[in-house]
């Protein structure tokens, strides 16, 4: 099944395709030639049929009036530069020539990328064969910089369709696609970073079109500040967390009980909230290269934990699983992400999900390969390695290990000496952050401090060396109450060895 195209953009075209075009006065004025008029009637408000065939039967003339001839004759979007009624209603012409291949008509639920795209139509296909087939609709990307101006919106919709077209099993203009991606990803980059829903999910479903090949995920990568950045942004808002303020996603505050009555958070459409999962999962069948540096840069793993908790829809939660299984899969992840996992809960929300009722054959394989995956690393870690997880991964939780003090009996002197210090370095890197947005991370960093210097008094020199002590004697006087008596009762453990 296909998806319908953007209401926005659908609106738009069917309002350009109405307006009375004076394609006379415009031969008259040396706008287009007569060439380009009769091609122009010989398709525009007819049948699909009879425009199919039509196009068919001379497909090199419709690629000289697109482009441009190999004489020296300009494409109609060149010689019309100074008619904007002309440009956009040739943009909307020329994609309903190549409408086989519509963006949204490619973005379905479906297990392996290559099964998404259609055969290429023929006009396309002709367009492809061209020297420079993108080259008179790039400049138009730039033609303003109002996300609502139609002709750049319209330009991208027609590249969308006719990049995807030739990435087939046949790839046609492979320098000209690399050269033509980035500039069509900087676009559409803008439409994200609007707050209209409308055009971020124009450019997302066409990011979704073009992502079918390798080096097209890697090029999108390349750019990710621009390209990743704000798509991660909207599932941040969907899962109720800003890019500063995320502590229910490592806490797991919400429910996906609470998320169905109450509805996406930051106004997100589950509509949009769906197509962006599916470009991030087209970009995790990169997750060798991507994947550490998502979670590095975005907190991946927690953010599709806390969305798969608020997950409404199976094909949602589909999409979320089949992700994570992405990205921990390549073996170069797993000693960075699956710890991460157990930190943030996931095989316990996995359990959960399990006793739903789910019938999607693709998702129940995913969750429990999923499962398998976090029940080997699981089986396989000591109290200690769990801790150490905990620490290295920069953010702490109540979890067993912090007051149990026979842990802290055994450990102690291992968390302060294995691996030259590293877990005492991190944990006091994690204790410089303020943590406006989750106070009880500094609250059991304290209580991680008290311990150490109670077990391993005569260690109490090598974390004033790092600073812990002044630290935490800082934090004494911090407005949370939690965090207040958690520092107090470390600086009296160092108190109380001072004066022994």
């Amino acid at each position: 099944m296909s998806l319908d195209p953007p209401t926005y953009l659908n609106s738009l075209q069917n309002n350009i395709r109405a307006r009375p075009i004076p394609w006379e006065g415009a031969v008259r004025a040396g706008t287009i030639t007569d060439n380009d008029l009769q091609r122009i009637k010989t398709v525009d408000k007819v049948r699909k049929e009879q425009r199919r065939q039509t196009v068919e039967a001379d497909q090199n003339a419709y690629r000289s009036l697109l482009l441009g001839g190999g004489d020296g004759e300009k494409s109609v979007l060149e010689s019309a530069a100074k008619r904007a009624d002309v440009i956009q209603y040739m943009l909307v012409l020329a994609s309903d020539l190549i409408n086989g291949m519509a963006p949204w008509s490619l973005l379905l639920p479906i297990k392996n990328t290559d099964e998404l795209y259609e055969d290429v139509p023929p006009l396309a296909a002709t367009l492809l064969d061209h020297p420079s087939p993108f080259k008179p609709f790039l400049p138009l990307l730039s033609h303003s910089t109002n996300p609502e101006d139609p002709i750049p919106l319209l330009t991208s919709s027609f590249l969308a369709t006719l990049i995807s077209a030739s990435q087939t099993d046949s790839p046609r203009a492979t320098s000209q696609i690399d050269e033509a991606l980035p500039k069509l990803y900087s676009y559409l980059s803008t439409l994200t970073k609007s707050q209209d829903s409308g055009l971020q999910d124009i450019a997302v479903q066409e990011y979704s079109a073009l992502l079918k090949t390798k080096k097209a995920r890697e090029l999108f990568w390349k750019q990710r500040q621009d390209t990743v950045n704000p798509l991660v942004d909207i599932l941040r808002a969907a899962a109720g967390a800003g890019r500063d303020s995320d502590s229910t996603m490592w806490s797991g505050g919400a429910s996906i009980r609470s998320a169905t009555e109450a509805g996406l958070s930051g106004g997100v459409g589950l509509q949009l909230l769906y197509h962006v999962l599916l470009v991030v999962w087209q970009l995790s069948f990169e997750a060798s290269l991507t994947g550490k540096d998502l979670e590095k840069e975005q907190e991946i793993i927690a953010l599709y934990t806390q969305l798969l908790r608020l997950s409404p829809k199976e094909k949602t939660t589909r999409v979320l699983l089949s992700t994570l299984v992405n990205l921990l899969k390549p073996s170069q992840n797993r000693s960075t992400l699956l710890p991460i996992a157990t930190t943030v809960r996931l095989p316990a929300l996995l359990t959960n999900l399990k006793a739903r009722h789910l019938t999607d054959e693709d998702l129940l394989e995913d969750l429990n390969n999923l499962t398998s995956m976090l029940s080997d690393y699981t089986s396989s870690q000591t109290t200690f390695d769990e801790y150490a997880s905990e620490v290295l991964a920069g953010r702490l939780r109540w979890s067993p290990p912090h007051r149990d003090a026979t842990f802290w009996r055994d450990n102690a002197r291992k968390i302060l000496d294995e691996n030259q210090a590293e877990l005492p370095k991190k944990l006091m890197e994690i204790m410089q952050k303020k943590w406006e947005d989750d106070k009880q991370v500094l609250a059991i960093a304290c209580n991680d401090v008290a311990w150490l210097v109670k077990e391993a008094p005569e260690k109490r020199g090598q974390l004033e060396k790092l600073g812990v002590k002044a630290r935490v004697m800082e934090l004494m006087a911090d407005e949370n109450e939690g965090v207040r008596w958690e520092s107090l009762r470390a600086v009296g453990e160092w108190l109380r060895y001072s004066f022994e």
